[in-house]
């Protein structure tokens, strides 16, 4: 068999190989952690190429992403449905090896890392994932759900805001499955850190409550592995592992140096690597032997039918158990009853018509949903009481580990990444929480969600200027315009219980990508409906109020300016209008719907339309036209009362009636 550092010269190689062909990409990190990653991925990674989704396999993130190649090789090496011709097409269009690793892409990653930080943020919330479920399914003797997460990161991580965030929550959990490491090369693309970048890491770490593995050579797989051995050992704490490495190692005149951070190494310097690293081969040339050395295959068959018997034995003890794990974890599956529970669930906050605020009927779906959903994980970014998350049922994971609520602290942007990482392990449907005007703090995350077409609920409360006296710094004005122009995400604004209703069940059923949630601070009035429309609302835009005949002008509106709309609906018809009503909770539905249906909803012959909602007004012109009238927001807000606020910026009855009047 061939030795260790030829098995990791093949990641070199192969990496340094596939920068060149496509004259773009980053060989430094791959080269820099080639050791790291072969002992871990050669004498400790549980992992099944035949079966990359084989529910019990540990999982590995490469959040210095750029790094891309390092995990191809891997991939490729192991014996991965990822052939050496996709690593030829590395960067190129429709290849499985994109320029940086994207979940759904390449069988064997995880996760879609690229910002620096997020795969780091990802990784502890697999790393919850893991040990939750744990809590929640194992038994004495029968530890079914029982892996690692490994996560490698660089310094451009450790800089980033958000490996603050993480690490914090993770040392505080006391994620004991989590092991990641620092590939400490001190390059970053301007050049040497020590300009910008000289934190104490080890000490910093070792302050989270993390333990810490110093000053390890990166280099020398005997030091690697009896680092990862000691990790393994400690149980009750993530693990760091500092590993000194030099970036592009191999390449003689260029590692050490940002010069091979980013950028190809040229043909001479591969040359020159070559022969440094005793690798006489052609690119893209691996000697079977070397083949045989990284085959995994065998192994992983092996440990995925152990762990097969071992849910075997547990399905003979644990009936029941079982098969809620079947139904959570393996399959996915909503409960058999859920839909027609669900169903009288909205049906009964029709009847109640209760004059609520959106997130308090939030609140009253989540304990509805929650007391059924077993898997249903929460959370707040501190603002439990505001945004109304926790339920009757609900129970901290930092005081029982089989709990369903997570406190995330004041940490918008790590609980969304955290999210994604959880939504990744699979076996929970995340939801997490926070002022609306604070997605901004969590953006990435959010976007990389509806990036990688993965399960989430976020839940923005405080939704308008109606927040209030807080005034324009936690008034969202342009955030709802940016969560709709988002691709791949849903977004609900519901006007009262029934539409909130009708927003959570979606969400909730809406598997292959996010939703976001918005709701307000202030008392929203129940409208009444017929069963035809409380059945529309699930297509996001319906008629909610009507005239005889064809309308004179339609006026759509969305939560809290839905009943601004009804009455002004009541006066225009004082005056002489026929008028019609379209409350739309969803834009992104309703732009799903057919061709038929929109037109009977929004029929094209009634030019004459006002959308109404107390934000950003361009978004609405694709709706109302350019000669249509929207009464929003172009301003920031201000701090007063909610009321007066919304009086002021002419969310009146009386500005509603002027902008239609003005339209002819």
């Amino acid at each position: 068999m061939s030795s260790r550092k030829v098995l990791a010269n093949a990641i070199r190689a192969l990496s340094m190989d596939a920068v060149q062909k496509a004259n773009s990409g980053h060989p430094g990190a791959p080269m820099g952690m080639a050791d790291i990653a072969e002992v871990l991925w050669n004498d400790f990674l549980k992992h099944n190429p035949t079966n990359p989704n084989w529910v019990d396999r540990d999982r590995f993130v490469l959040s210095n992403g750029h790094g891309s190649m390092l995990i191809y090789s891997l991939l490729h090496l192991s014996g991965y449905e990822l052939p050496i011709e996709e690593l030829k097409q590395f960067r190129q269009l429709h290849s499985k090896t994109p320029g940086h690793p994207e979940y759904g892409y390449t069988p064997g990653v995880e996760t879609t890392t690229g910002p620096l930080g997020a795969g780091l943020s990802n990784a502890v919330g697999m790393a919850i994932a893991e040990k939750t479920l744990a809590a929640q399914f194992n038994r004495p003797g029968h530890d079914i759900v029982d892996h690692f997460t490994y996560c490698f990161l660089g310094d451009g991580c450790l800089m980033e805001g958000i490996s603050h965030e993480v690490s914090s929550l993770a040392g505080t959990l006391g994620l004991g499955k989590l092991v990641a490491f620092w590939d400490d090369n001190g390059i970053s693309i301007d050049g040497h850190v020590e300009g910008w970048f000289t934190d104490d890491t080890p000490k910093r770490f070792e302050a989270y409550g993390w333990h810490v593995i110093a000053d390890v050579d990166g280099h020398n797989p005997d030091a690697i592995r009896a680092a990862i051995e000691q990790a393994k050992s400690v149980t009750d704490k993530p693990s760091m592992i500092c590993c000194k490495t030099i970036i592009g190692f191999g390449s003689p005149n260029k590692s050490g140096s940002h010069d091979c951070h980013g950028a190809p190494l040229g043909d001479a310097e591969i040359a020159a690597a070559r022969e440094f690293l005793n690798w006489p081969h052609a690119p893209f040339e691996i000697p079977s032997d070397v083949y045989a050395g990284w085959d995994a295959k065998h192994k992983g068959v092996a440990n995925e039918s152990l762990w097969n018997d071992k849910f075997a034995a547990y399905q003979a003890a644990f009936p029941e158990l079982a098969a809620e794990y079947e139904r959570r974890v393996l399959k996915g599956d909503l409960p058999a009853d859920f839909e027609v529970k669900a169903q009288a669930f909205i049906q009964e906050s029709q009847d109640k018509a209760e004059g609520i605020a959106s997130r308090k009927a939030s609140q009253n779906a989540i304990g509805f949903f929650g007391a059924m959903l077993p898997e249903l994980l929460g959370g707040s970014a501190d603002l439990a009481g505001s945004n109304l998350t926790l339920w009757s049922g609900s129970k901290g994971i930092q005081d029982d580990p089989a709990g369903n609520y997570i406190y995330y602290g004041v940490r918008e942007f790590g609980m969304s990444g955290i999210m994604n990482g959880a939504s990744l392990h699979g076996g929970f449907i995340n939801y997490g929480a926070t002022f609306m005007m604070f997605m901004e703090y969590a953006r990435n995350a959010v976007r990389m969600s509806a990036l990688m077409g993965i399960q989430n609920i976020f839940v923005y409360t405080h939704d308008s200027i109606g927040q209030g006296e807080d005034g324009p710094t936690h008034q969202p004005i342009e955030q709802l315009a940016n969560l709709r122009l988002t691709p791949n995400m849903a977004v609900w604004r519901p006007c009262d219980a029934a539409e909130t209703a009708v927003s959570w069940k979606v969400a909730i059923e809406r598997r292959d990508a996010p939703t976001s949630l918005i709701f307000s601070r202030q008392g929203l009035k129940a409208q009444a409906r017929t069963a035809e429309q409380l059945a529309n609302v699930a297509k996001g835009g319906y008629v909610l109020s009507d005239c005889q005949g064809t309308a004179d002008v339609i006026l759509i509106a969305t939560g809290s300016e839905v009943q601004l709309a009804m009455d002004s609906a009541v006066e225009l018809t004082k005056l002489g209008q026929k008028v019609r009503v379209v409350s739309m909770p969803s834009t992104t539905e309703f732009d799903k719907q057919d061709a038929a249906y929109k037109e009977s909803v929004l029929p094209k012959g009634v030019t004459k339309r006002v959308a109404v909602e107390a934000a950003h007004t361009d978004f609405w012109y694709k709706y109302v036209g350019f000669d249509g009238g929207v009464v929003g927001m172009t301003t920031f807000g201000e701090s007063a009362p909610g009321g007066d606020l919304l009086k002021h910026f002419g969310f009146t009855v009386d500005n509603v009636v002027k902008t239609v009047q003005s339209l002819g």
